[in-house]
């Protein structure tokens, strides 16, 4: 099943939860700001195919 965007934005936001409190190890940051960065170019490509659909809406209508 395909997350949706707010999933993934839910997953980023607990990413910077767990990364502020200054619980985790400094490996462990840094596969969490990894996870993180990934979670963002998905959540960008996510947005970038809602404009090119809400364009070509706008274009047809």
């Amino acid at each position: 099943m395909t997350e949706t965007y707010e999933e993934k934005i839910e997953q980023l936001r607990q990413i910077i939860v767990k990364i502020e409190d200054g619980s985790t190890s400094l490996d462990e940051s840094m596969k969490l700001y990894e996870q993180g960065a990934a979670l963002v170019k998905q959540c960008e490509t996510l947005l970038a195919q809602a404009e090119e659909k809400i364009t070509t809406l706008s274009r047809d209508a």
